[in-house]
């Protein structure tokens, strides 16, 4: 069996950067697909895929998604994502460095399933990410997407 895909929307390289290192650090093996910033994260699951080598037709087991991105905002692309017939049960996970309790709630009201803020020691990241993989990857039962 395949492993399931993360979508990680994220605009800061350090960032992405950690989020791979704490995947690996965690032995969670899913492949991590990037998205530099909101209009590619709606690209790769909409169509107009500018992300190389991926299937369009093979969504995210989980996406991870940052709130301050340019071109599209993270809260532009959670509503698009709920949206969507195809993708509204998909497991949307806030992460980001925001403690605004607007975008705690706008998040919730629009439909994420948690909301995650980036801790800054790199062992509470891992930590945090490894609670993530273990609950959305292997524990959580999703709904099977619908087909076009």
């Amino acid at each position: 069996m395949k492993p399931k895909i993360i979508l990680l929307v994220e605009d800061n390289p350090s960032d992405v950067e950690l989020t791979r290192r704490a995947l690996h650090n965690s032995h969670i093996a899913n492949q991590l697909i990037v998205a530099e910033d909101g209009q590619e994260a709606l690209d790769y699951l909409f169509g107009g895929d500018p992300l190389a080598n991926t299937n369009r037709n093979e969504l995210p087991a989980l996406i991870l998604l940052d709130l301050k991105l340019p071109k599209v905002d993270g809260l532009h692309v959670l509503r698009q994502i709920r949206a969507n017939e195809r993708t509204s049960h998909l497991p949307v996970v806030i992460l980001t460095t925001s403690n605004e309790e607007q975008d705690i709630t706008q998040s919730y009201d629009l439909g994420a399933n948690s909301y995650i803020r980036k801790p800054v020691d790199f062992k509470q990241f891992v930590d945090a990410i490894q609670y993530l993989g273990l609950y959305w990857l292997v524990m959580n039962e999703t709904a099977a997407p619908k087909r076009r």
